[in-house]
Formats: C-alpha cells, structure tokens, sequence
C-alpha cells in the first residue's frame, strides 16, 4: 500500500529514516530491559531538560501507566491487584468536552473517568468542586489545543497542583513545532506522546516528567511483572531492545533536523503532484495547504463528481481497493486531501495514475 495518510496506527506507523533502521539493526546485543529503560530514560530526559523519563510501547501504554501509578504508587500490593482498585484513590477527573476515544488509556488500569463541567464550558470553580476524596489524578489532552471556553493545560495543571494532585496529559501527536514539543514535555507531571509522529518505531512512546511518578510508572510496567509481590498489570506493554534504541534515535533525529527543509522537500513533491493532477478532466482545484501537525502540509484535490462519476467517499474507497492500495482522506465534500511524510521514491507517480483512472481519466 501506499500512505498518503500521515502516521497512522492502522497504516503501520510512520517511514523509518535510514539513521532509525541503522541503530535498530546495530541493536543486536543482548541486554538487561530494566537496565536500557533506565538509560533511555535518562537520555530522553536530558533532551527535553525533566526530571525523567520511560519509554513504553507507545502513548495508549504511557497514559495507561501514568495512571495506574497515579492510583497505586508503588504499593507492590496495590500494584498486583490492579484493574481492581478497591481500597484506592481511582477517579481521574477530565473536563467534559475533551472526552475523546483514546481517554480510553485512563481507565484500562481500573480508573474511572469524572467528566467536569459542561458541553460549552467548564470553569476554574467547575474542576476545583470537582476534586473529592477518591481523586487521584487530573487530566488533559492537548490533541486539539483547545482554548476558550475550556481550561488551559496551565490552569489545569495549577489546579492539581494546589490540590496535591498529579496532572496526565496526553500529548501524543504534539510533536512539532519542536520548540512546541518541549514545551508539551514540561507541561504537566506526566506527559505521554507516540513515537511514530516523531519517525520512531509504530509501537513506542514515552512519559515524561516528575521522577517519583515515572519511578512509579516503571514499577507498573512489564519489567514489574517479574516481582513475585507485584505481578503488574504492564505486562502485556512490553518493548524490545531495537524498537527502544531506534525511539531513542528517532527522538534525537526529530529534535536536530532542520524541518524547514524536510516540509520543503513535501512541499516541492505535493506541487509536482499537483502538476499532473491537474491535467485529469476530473480535477477542479488543487491547494498546498500548511498543516500545524507534524506532516507539513497537505495537497488538497478538489474534482468534479459529476465528471468523475462519484463521491469523496467512493473515490477514496476505490484507492483503497485496487493495487497498489492507496490510503489518503477525504477533505470535505468532492475534495481529496494528500500527505507526503511517508511517501516513498516514486509513489506520486502511481497516485496520480491510480487519481486519473479513479476520477475518471484525463
């Protein structure tokens, strides 16, 4: 297949750059997992100037385990009885609209969500009326960088703070800018992203923040299992050596490249792209448009249905169902939106042949 998508989980992650593949396939040697998790940890740290770090198998994992030690701590006992939470501090307070599908991760380890405030708003008073004995921890996701009439993540984290309460936040794709990036890793107590939107291997990720809570996390993680007094429930996130050398790789790639380049180079191939695109009877309009995400840009193709005899729908069934499969989405009505961070050498020549032969031929 083609992914002309962005980084997406059920399109397998993201293109690894040859300096990723080099240090996983150099990371052969055996090692002892608690002792690379430790030093990987501190490594990702320093990068982003916190108190520590853990690598896990990807965000879902992160926030997972961020709660499960925000609940247990490093109670072995506690630790063992996981997803039951009897006897526990178990409720995780998000405000209501920033429900979303991954909070999902917040409550794998027994948690139980409290939505806080209202569909239109929530206040200050809201969360602080909120917190009650059983809380245990307070969360944000800055998937969408929500501002008015929402909390911002510093007044959340304030909140919390005042309240003894540790903050989650979930910041898995917030990755770039990178000055914005390293501002998400100090945002709050336990910060959690995915690697894969960073170039890193599809099933890693990493929390980052107060030491005691990420010494917490790495208790409850699959190393923990091997406690006879704990028997975490991390056990099922389990990483190897490679894909923890090649985040790490990843990381330090994504953090020193000069990413003005790297969206000049999508946006030299999405315009050559367009050239062609633009000769299929079927094709109306084709933007650049920049995107604040990690994938630069996208090309929108804008066509005809009556000329191409079908609906966006359609049209991007039909790329996903012929050969190669071409996965992109659809950007509103009768429009085509294009990615080009994982594209290989020589695959816009095939979505614009397979683009001429879907909408209609040229």
């Amino acid at each position: 297949m083609i992914n002309a998508d962005g980084s997406m989980t059920l399109w397998g992650g993201a293109a690894l750059s040859p300096t990723v593949k080099r240090a996983m396939n150099e990371a052969d040697s055996f090692v002892e997992m608690e002792e690379l998790l430790e030093k990987s940890g501190e490594r990702v740290a320093e990068l982003f100037g916190v108190e520590a770090a853990y690598i896990t198998s990807g965000c879902f994992a992160a926030l997972a385990l961020s709660t499960a030690a925000c609940m247990a701590s490093r109670d072995k006992i506690k630790i063992g009885r996981l997803p039951d939470t009897t006897g526990m501090k178990d409720q995780v307070l998000i405000q209501k609209r920033q429900r979303h599908a991954y909070d999902r991760a917040l409550t794998a380890s027994g948690a139980t969500l409290v939505a806080v405030g209202t569909d239109k708003s929530c206040s200050a008073d809201d969360l602080t009326h909120a917190i009650g004995p059983k809380t245990a921890a307070i969360s944000y996701n800055l998937k969408s960088r929500l501002g008015d009439p929402y909390l911002s993540v510093e007044e959340v984290v304030r909140i919390a703070r005042v309240h003894g309460l540790p903050s989650i936040i979930d910041s898995a794709e917030q990755v770039f800018p990178v000055d914005y990036f390293q501002a998400n890793a100090r945002s709050g107590d336990l910060v959690s992203f995915g690697a894969k939107y960073f170039g890193g291997p599809q099933s890693t990720g990493f929390v980052c923040g107060r030491r005691d809570l990420v010494e917490a996390i790495a208790a409850h993680g699959f190393i923990g299992f091997y406690d006879p007094e704990a028997r975490s429930f991390g056990r099922g996130f389990k990483v190897d050596r490679q894909e923890v050398v090649g985040m790490v790789a990843a990381l330090e790639e994504w953090l020193t490249m000069d990413h003005e380049r790297r969206i000049s180079g999508y946006d030299e191939r999405l315009s050559a792209l367009a050239r062609e695109l633009a000769r299929i009877s079927a094709v109306t309009e084709t933007e650049l448009v920049r995107l604040e995400s990690y994938a630069g840009a996208a090309l929108h193709v804008s066509f005809d249905p009556a000329v191409a005899g079908k609906d966006t729908g359609q049209a991007v069934a039909d790329l996903n169902a012929g050969s190669p499969r071409i996965f992109l989405r659809s950007a509103g009505d009768a429009k085509l939106a294009i990615t080009a961070i994982n594209l290989y050498e020589g695959d816009e020549a095939i979505i614009a042949e397979r683009l001429a032969d879907v909408l209609g031929g040229s």
